[in-house]
């Protein structure tokens, strides 16, 4: 399966909001913190993503 440098930041960067997001709304509100933490989660997953190379594939030979 081949995935793009791109797409595996994308879903690791939704992964991150949903449950930053999850957590914020816990106790019925959603203040200006919880929405900047879930963008820091978001931004920082989207950046350690992107910095690690995706594994080359087997030599099939």
């Amino acid at each position: 399966m081949k995935v793009s440098r791109y797409w595996k930041a994308v879903v690791a960067g939704a992964a991150a909001g949903t449950a930053a997001l999850g957590t914020a709304v816990q106790d019925g509100t959603l203040t200006t913190g919880d929405g900047v933490a879930v963008v820091l989660a978001v931004l920082g997953t989207l950046g350690v993503t992107w910095w690690v190379p995706n594994r080359k594939p087997a030599d099939p030979a």
